[in-house]
């Protein structure tokens, strides 16, 4: 991460541009160096046909959150692996919230643990993902400074 790079601008000019946070309504809460916290409400087109929200946007949400926290130093990063584990159901109404944080970083490599709670503190899923980073840029990379295509 550069000591000179602004995380929380670095994540709002991503957030800016990122048609799946807007999609999923997943806002930024806090950014800083190799963290970030997102959130968003569930909504009743994001359950299951149990009545819980899907796993897939819970994972969508701690992805996001890793996403911010790796590409907040700047250098642009992509997720090359993930998992979650789902400890609690969430429903139609919650907000959850998912905080990443850097864990280890080694070359181009980094390790990132998020969190995904409810808005009562409860814990809904554990994530782990590792990065790539690319060595480009983020403010400077066409996804941002382009149409996106």
């Amino acid at each position: 991460m550069s000591g000179t790079t602004d995380p929380r601008a670095v994540v709002q000019a991503m957030h800016g541009r990122d048609p799946s946070a807007e999609a999923f309504g997943i806002s930024v809460v806090d950014a800083g160096p190799g963290t970030a916290t997102v959130e968003m409400r569930v909504a009743p087109w994001m359950c299951n046909g149990l009545g819980t929200c899907h796993g897939g946007v819970v994972f969508t949400l701690a992805d996001s959150a890793m996403a911010f926290a790796s590409n907040g130093g700047g250098e642009v990063a992509f997720a090359v692996a993930a998992s979650v584990d789902l400890v609690a159901p969430a429903s139609e109404g919650d907000v959850l919230r998912a905080t990443a944080t850097e864990q280890w970083s080694g070359g181009r490599t980094g390790l990132y643990d998020a969190t995904v709670t409810r808005d009562d503190g409860s814990t809904v899923a554990v994530f782990r993902g590792r990065v790539r980073r690319t060595g480009a840029t983020v403010l400077g990379t066409t996804v941002l400074e382009g149409d996106g295509s």
